[in-house]
This record gives structure tokens, C-alpha cells and sequence, in this order.
């Protein structure tokens, strides 16, 4: 249970990364809620998936099983990661920030 604990904390943290990013720096970017959702809904969007990850993440008992929480974590975020990269790398520039 603590691997998939830590691997579902991994996708919602490497997912929130794009989401604050965007809405930090005034862009809009696609949500759940519409595909050009304002800056204010993303950094919100980016902060919830932080919030999940961290719920996750907490229970794992990450000092009890550092090992395995670290490993699934990292094996997590390098997989959204790459399916975020695969995702929007055929996305023009102009429409990533309407």
C-alpha cells in the first residue's frame, strides 16, 4: 500500500507543477474546469493537487518506509512528467498561454 500511496502523491505533485507555474506567471492553461481556465483557477488547481500529494504522502508514514515512499514518488513524477512533456510539446506556444 505504500508504494501505490506514494506513486498516486508523485502524479498529483509532478501534475500540480504546470497548473501553479502558469498561474503564477499570468497565463491561463487547460483545468478540469474549461481548456483555458484563468490564471486564478490554476495556481487554486496547482495548490489542490500540492495538497493531495502531501495527504498522500502523509499517509505513507514517509520516515518508516523512506526507501519504498522516495522510490515510488520519483518513479511517479518522471512518468507525469513525461506524459505532461508528450502531451503539450505539439501545443503551440500561443495557445498555451490564451
Amino acid at each position: 500500500m505504500v508504494d501505490v500511496l506514494s506513486f498516486i502523491a508523485g502524479l498529483f505533485a509532478a501534475n500540480g507543477i504546470p497548473h501553479f507555474i502558469n498561474g503564477i506567471t499570468g497565463k491561463s492553461h487547460s483545468t478540469p474546469f474549461g481548456n483555458s481556465s484563468s490564471p486564478v483557477v490554476n495556481v487554486i488547481w496547482g495548490w489542490l493537487n500540492f495538497a493531495a500529494a502531501l495527504a498522500f504522502v502523509h499517509y505513507t508514514h514517509p520516515w518508516a518506509h523512506m526507501y519504498a515512499t522516495s522510490t515510488c514518488f520519483a518513479v511517479a513524477v518522471l512518468a507525469m512528467a513525461s506524459i505532461l512533456a508528450h502531451t503539450w510539446k505539439n501545443v503551440p506556444v500561443s495557445k498555451k498561454s490564451e
